[in-house]
């Protein structure tokens, strides 16, 4: 039952894959979204888009991640691919003024490779800005989480489990850069495989680690489950810790960050609801949980009023996909969210743009995936939102 990186490395299996938010404490203004416009598309034709950056201007970024592309898309849809790896995948995709930052990560299993990269509008060759396996191979920051059964003890049970698919392991050394965030003096990078959230000083390239996420909430082990993995049934019963695996950060206009997680192993709700949204403060490393029950949380956008949009790639009817609308609402012990849903197929990357009079734009990237697969099926779409008033 070790960690499946299908979202995040492996397409094919992605194609296997066909409550309530936790009180939360929100900061600043209160008042929600306006109701949602119909959807429409801008372009078509994608591979796997699955990060997104917006200019205020609606000029979007976006990769195209198994095609090793980085691809700018003017406001009526025309598509110019800025940057090509060559092979390496390429995500990690935001904005801070006229400059891209995105990510690499080799395709090459005998020769790993992950690397931030800067790109400045009109230039076709990016800066390099870290080496995020470098630092991977250093300090591997989850080494000291134990995942798997850490509560199964009984030695005749232990020696059951295969060599390649151990009881329990600790942080593996890998890195899968999946999310990036540039802010004064350097730039934020959620690293999917090494299950934290790094720090890249943007004068001198040393990376550091901010954070590394906490195990995933465990799942009781069935015998169905184990004899799926090809697990011992002496298992059955016992909890099993899956690794978090970050898949975005956001800084939304409170001053807070939120990173978006999923759990190690399935991605779909075979195993229940577990993606999670947590709260970071950065220069302290602390992560809190905020909302739960996602399925397939691959990223989060920040609206104009503390609002926020979580793309479950998974989620909604039938696991087509859906984004979750999480609102600031003040209940009887306090601030926590409300929910709504916006039905968006395999939505992969969401970027909220503010308008004007409180109006706003939600931008989603959907249908990532084809039925069968990695397939140029993925779209760029936005959604308007109409103004609101703030409540007190």
């Amino acid at each position: 039952m070790k960690r499946s990186t299908s979202v995040l490395a492996v397409g094919a299996a992605l194609a296997l894959a066909a409550g309530l938010a936790s009180p939360a404490a929100a900061g600043g203004s209160h008042g929600g979204p306006g109701r949602p416009g119909t959807p429409t598309t801008i372009t078509d034709g994608l591979l796997t888009p699955l990060k997104l950056a917006v200019d205020r201007d609606g000029t979007s970024f976006v990769s195209q991640n198994f095609a090793g592309l980085l691809t700018r898309v003017s406001r009526t849809g025309a598509k110019t691919n800025v940057f090509s790896s060559g092979g390496d995948e390429v995500g990690s995709v935001s904005r801070r003024g006229r400059t891209t930052y995105l990510t690499t990560t080799g395709s090459d299993p005998q020769n790993p490779s992950a690397v931030l990269w800067s790109l400045r509008d009109g230039q076709t060759t990016p800066r390099k800005m870290g080496d995020l396996f470098a630092h991977e191979q250093r300090r591997n920051p989850d080494r000291r989480t134990t995942y798997g059964f850490r509560t199964l003890k009984d030695p005749a049970c232990l020696a059951q489990f295969p060599a390649g698919n151990p009881a329990t392991y600790t942080g593996i050394v890998e890195s899968h850069p999946y999310a990036t965030l540039p802010a004064r003096g350097g730039v934020f990078v959620a690293d999917a495989a090494a299950n934290a959230i790094l720090w890249v000083d943007e004068h001198g390239g040393r990376v550091s680690t901010v954070a590394a996420l906490p195990a995933a909430k465990p799942v009781k082990a069935t015998p169905e489950i184990l004899a799926a993995q090809g697990l011992p049934a002496c298992a059955a019963g016992y909890p099993y810790w899956f690794e978090a695996v970050p898949t975005d950060i956001e800084e939304g206009p409170n001053g807070k960050f939120y990173v978006t997680s999923l759990p190690g192993g399935p991605e779909d709700a075979s195993l229940g609801a577990r993606g999670a949204l947590f709260e970071l403060k950065p220069w302290k490393g602390h992560l809190k949980p905020v909302a739960d029950g996602f399925v397939g949380a691959v990223d989060v956008a920040a609206g104009p009023q503390g609002q926020l949009a979580v793309a479950e790639l998974f989620g909604g009817a039938q696991g087509q996909g859906q984004v979750t609308l999480l609102t600031p609402r003040k209940h009887r012990h306090g601030w926590g969210y409300s929910r709504s849903a916006l039905p968006l197929t395999a939505p992969a990357a969401v970027e909220w743009v503010p308008g004007w009079r409180g109006a706003s734009t939600l931008y989603a990237t959907t249908d990532a995936f084809g039925p069968q697969g990695p397939a140029p099926t993925g779209k760029i779409v936005k959604v308007p939102f109409s103004g609101h008033r703030s409540h007190r």
